[in-house]
């Protein structure tokens, strides 16, 4: 088998041993009540008298008989495999009688691992089990019942099939021989629903240990003892609480010296310098908290420094994606490129305003710490852009609702005064008044502050609102253009019809000169290689290169006459609008 273990199939004879042993031999067919003889007949005790033997009634059986596995016949498939004699370390186990019907068995369920071994031995110990067990395969678990039984799980299902095989033998433990009769095994299929609450009632003993043990660690250690005051005791303290590092512990000890009652006229005077000396911690305390406030600062102000430094690198970074989403540098980059450098503006973009609040942040609190100086605000750049203005309204906002909160506070504070001041005596009216005053003029600064801001939040807005309407403006001024330049070129084109007819049956062609025809076949060569069009201004710059004696309205004109060959559009919307021009000479061919 794969586990080592002795194959106990039918088809062959399992767990054979060798019968080295004869005295054992005898004794087991002794008990069996069949006289003692060996593989070839002949009689291992020549005076064994069968009427002494322990089944009396039972005549002699000849060993060469078959059921007694020494030299077994041809067996019936019906009929079970004849057993031997098995010899462990610390017990045998031997045959029943083959006179005796089988043991009744039933059929394994499947998924079976566990067997139900009764008829133990009561000196049998869960080593003695194993030991016998363990040849059938490997064993995972065993139940010891109080009384003479147990559960045994193997690791495979095959295996309980082997251990079944050692039904009805007779075991014999080796530890005190002759003390008890062997007892026979009975060994049978046990369900799985009581044997699987003992691995759950297991693991959840271990858990419950496991989590004593986590919170045994956790938990805070007992603080140690307090010694008991003594002039020697007491001297130690003093020295302590002169030293920075054993301080905590010194004062710990001087409190519960005197929650406890040690101080006396005896002892007033040294807890009185002792106590003094904790007095004297308090001078150290308020420098260290002050070193430690002036690092907080210098660390602030290397911060703030730090991250203006960032905001220009990013300011710079933004300008670079910028630059390369113009038109000149746009057109020569691919699809791919074009999207991660969009993607990577934005990103950077995403990142700079965070960073820009987070700095703005940093600003206001320092100017809210500064309650006697006022801080004049740069409010001489104005913006044109719609969404700084935005911002700015937005951060307007945030501190006016921080200056109203305040203002409420304080108001609350002075009402506070006003209702402590009936119920103090006249030494406090004094110091009351005074911080009266101060509270007040500091109310009357944060008002006078938050009128102006108030004023600045009105005149930003009256500002949004004129950017707005004068982009309303210049969008109906746009379109009223568009529809007038329409208009003028139907009537122009009419009137010329009316008055020259004969003109313009002679000059039909829009082209007047040579110099027009070779502009005409450069522009038409250069937009063919622009399929998506390109401004007025693109193809201008291209011509001047060849002649820079060409200005962009000589060409927009004529390329207005040539409406069969070059067409424009309007691309973009809002602010982003852009006309370009598109080579159409193919689609005029075919409508001239």
């Amino acid at each position: 088998s794969a586990d080592g273990g002795t194959d106990l199939s039918l088809d062959s004879i399992p767990m054979g041993l060798p019968m080295s042993d004869p005295t054992a031999w005898a004794t087991a067919m002794n008990n069996l009540g069949m006289a003692p003889m060996g593989m070839t007949g002949q009689p291992l005790l020549p005076d064994f008298d069968p009427a002494l033997g322990m089944m009396t009634g039972i005549p002699p059986i000849n060993p060469m008989m078959p059921g007694l596995g020494i030299v077994p016949p041809p067996i019936p498939p019906d009929m079970p495999a004849a057993k031997e004699i098995i010899h462990c370390k610390s017990c045998t186990l031997f045959p029943p009688n083959p006179h005796l019907p089988p043991p009744a068995t039933r059929e394994r369920p499947p998924g079976c691992k566990t067997v139900f071994v009764g008829g133990l031995p009561e000196n049998g110990t869960e080593q003695i089990i194993m030991e016998v067990f363990e040849q059938c395969g490997e064993v995972i678990a065993i139940r010891k019942g109080k009384k003479n039984f147990c559960h045994i799980r193997f690791a495979e299902e095959f295996m309980v099939d082997k251990a079944l095989y050692l039904s009805a033998l007779a075991v014999m433990c080796r530890a005190a021989p002759g003390a008890a009769l062997p007892s026979a095994l009975c060994t049978g299929l046990s369900g799985s629903v009581g044997w699987r609450a003992v691995p759950r009632r297991m693991l959840a003993r271990e858990e419950r240990h496991r989590r004593r043990l986590e919170e045994d660690r956790f938990r805070a250690p007992s603080p140690p003892p307090v010694v008991h005051y003594s002039d020697h005791e007491c001297s130690v303290v003093a020295e302590k609480l002169k030293d920075e590092t054993k301080f905590l512990e010194a004062i710990q000890t001087l409190l519960t010296w005197i929650e406890r009652g040690e101080v006396n006229r005896r002892t007033a005077n040294n807890f009185y310098s002792m106590i003094q000396s904790a007095n004297s911690h308090v001078r150290r305390l308020v420098n260290e908290k002050a070193a430690h406030e002036k690092e907080m600062e210098e660390a602030k102000d290397k911060f703030k420094l730090a991250l203006s430094g960032i905001l220009v690198q990013f300011e710079q970074i933004v300008a670079v994606y910028h630059s390369a989403s113009k038109q000149k540098a746009w057109d020569h980059f691919t699809k791919a490129q074009r999207k991660n450098i969009s993607v990577w503006c934005k990103q950077a973009e995403e990142i700079r305003n965070i960073h820009n609040d987070e700095l703005m942040g940093i600003r206001r609190e320092e100017e809210m710490e500064m309650s006697d100086e006022e801080i004049e605000d740069p409010s001489e750049m104005k913006e044109t852009e719609e969404s700084a203005l935005v911002s700015q309204v937005e951060a307007l906002k945030e501190e006016n609702d921080s200056l109203r909160w305040q203002l409420d506070a304080y108001r609350n504070e002075v009402e506070l005064l006003k209702q402590e001041q009936g119920k103090a005596s006249r030494d406090e009216d004094t110091t009351k008044e005074q911080q009266m005053k101060l509270l007040q003029q500091a109310l009357q600064g944060m008002q006078k502050h938050l009128l102006k801001v108030q004023e600045e939040y009105k005149k930003r807005e009256a500002e949004l609102e004129r950017v707005r309407e004068e982009k309303l403006k210049m969008e109906t001024l746009l379109e009223s253009l568009k529809e007038q330049e329409s208009s003028t070129s139907r009537a122009c084109s009419c009137s010329q019809e009316k008055e020259c007819p004969v003109e313009k049956t002679l000059s039909t062609s829009p082209v007047r000169s040579e110099r027009e025809v070779l502009l005409v076949g450069i522009i038409s060569t250069f937009l063919h290689v622009h399929p998506f069009g390109a401004s007025i201004e693109y193809i201008c710059s291209y011509l001047q290169r060849l002649d820079s004696k060409i200005c962009t309205a000589e060409v927009e004109v004529l390329m207005t006459r040539l409406q069969n060959t070059f067409r424009q559009e309007l691309s973009g919307v809002g602010a982003s609008l852009e006309k370009r021009w598109k080579f159409c000479g193919f689609e005029g061919l075919k409508m001239t």
